[in-house]
């Protein structure tokens, strides 16, 4: 302590005060800090601003109820199978390509249209591929399928105008299944299809497509058994499909070589 002026205060004289009350001590260091501008409490530990007081208990978070899971939508039937009344399906060609683009029976719908078969009856080769191209809208394989195809009728002499090009299903489907499609009927009407058609040859180009006809066919092009229908022989061949030829210039190859054998090593040419 700072005695006043002119007095003095002696170590004994200080030893001999009691230390003030221990208020006054604290009222005293507050003032010090506060001349010193310090007028806020800090402290080193994190402090979160949005607790609730520690008076208050903190409001509980009502959880909501499980939401009752939504009805599921009544599905669409399944199409009654093409075959169930053959009666219906047209018996000339012109009546058919109106019914393939308008018949309920032959599908559910879907993101594409139905494309129309194309070429004239008693067609010099029928051409079946298993579906439209994705792009198809007007015409029947109007993509990179059919400027193939095109190109290999070049190659094999054959004008685009004695070609029956004809599709297995109406409409393109991206993720086809094959065995739903064998069930619902379609080699049936392929087969009636073919009546109509009536041409001189058949080739399919597609490995689905044979064994909905009751013909097996290996991983190569293979001369079928000949196409017989209502009293009717038809030479008739398989292979791969389009889109698989155009991605392997050895398929491109062994279809070809099949082709010639089918065409002219056996000795029937048209």
């Amino acid at each position: 302590m700072i005695a006043a002026a002119g007095q003095v205060k002696t170590a004994a004289e200080m030893a001999e005060r009691p230390p003030p009350p221990l208020a006054d001590q604290l009222a005293a260091a507050f003032d010090w800090w506060r001349e010193a501008g310090v007028d806020c409490d800090f402290a080193e530990d994190a402090t979160d601003w949005l607790a609730p007081p520690e008076d208050e208990a903190p409001k509980a978070v009502p959880i909501p109820a499980a939401a009752a899971p939504a009805p599921l939508a009544p599905q669409a039937e399944a199409p009654p199978k093409i075959d169930a009344d053959r009666s219906a399906w047209p018996t000339n060609l012109a009546a058919f390509r109106e019914w393939w683009l308008t018949a309920d029976t032959i599908d559910r719908g879907g993101a594409f249209p139905r494309v129309a078969p194309i070429g004239p009856a008693g067609a010099a080769l029928m051409i079946v591929v298993n579906q439209p191209e994705e792009g198809d809208r007007e015409s029947l394989l109007s993509g990179p399928d059919g400027a193939l195809l095109q190109g290999f009728l070049r190659a094999a002499g054959i004008a685009a105008d004695a070609v029956y090009l004809a599709s297995l299903l109406p409409r393109h489907d991206p993720a086809p299944d094959w065995t739903a499609i064998g069930s619902a009927g379609f080699g049936p009407l392929l087969a009636h299809h073919v009546g109509l058609v009536a041409p001189q040859r058949i080739l399919f180009l597609g490995r689905n497509i044979p064994p909905l006809l009751r013909h097996d066919m290996a991983q190569r092009p293979a001369i079928l058994p000949e196409f017989n229908h209502e009293g009717r022989s038809i030479p008739a061949m398989g292979a791969g499909g389009l889109a698989d030829m155009r991605r392997s210039a050895k398929r491109r190859e062994r279809f070809w070589r099949c082709w010639l054998d089918w065409t002219y090593g056996d000795g029937r040419t048209d």
